[in-house]
């Protein structure tokens, strides 16, 4: 495995399947800079790309290392990687939301309930020291956002305050 991504952690992967390759790590850095790149800003709407797999097979490379620079690697490299998915029939996923919703521990049941009806997914779930309040971690799809704020509200009686 040469580098995971976008951002060196991500649900992407390079994975070096060459055997002796002359001069393969003197490119490693470029390839993996091409492949940042590649899946932070993807052929689909310019939008991260996840759960992609590149498998490095083959290498030819010019003898003369001035022809392995940066700029002569990376362009390639993001076509190569553009090519690869476009051919695999990709999909958009949908949006999703980040939501966070402080409330006190007897509106719980009014925040699941909430969330249950519009397909969000509670993951977290703390207690505020010191406090009655409980912070909760969410992932809303943005379709099913509209009019979240008041319906949630409404199931808490005016107790949770959420943060999209």
């Amino acid at each position: 495995i040469w580098c995971w991504g976008p951002e060196t952690e991500g649900a992407n992967v390079v994975v070096d399947d060459t055997t002796a390759i002359q001069y393969l790590l003197e490119i490693k850095e470029h390839v993996n800079s091409a492949f940042q790149w590649a899946t932070k800003e993807g052929p689909l709407c310019e939008e991260n790309m996840r759960g992609i797999r590149f498998n490095l097979t083959d290498v030819t490379l010019h003898a003369d290392a001035i022809h392995r620079g940066a700029g002569q690697i990376m362009p390639p490299t993001r076509r190569c990687c553009f090519a690869a998915e476009m051919t695999a029939k990709p999909t958009l996923q949908e949006p999703i939301f980040l939501v966070e919703i402080t409330c006190p521990q007897d509106a719980m049941s009014g925040v699941y309930s909430c969330m249950n009806m519009r397909r969000g997914c509670v993951f977290e779930e703390n207690q505020r020291e010191g406090t009655p309040l409980v912070q909760v971690k969410a992932h809303l799809p943005v379709a099913e956002s509209f009019g979240f704020v008041a319906a949630l509200r409404q199931q808490t009686s005016g107790q949770a305050f959420p943060q999209c």
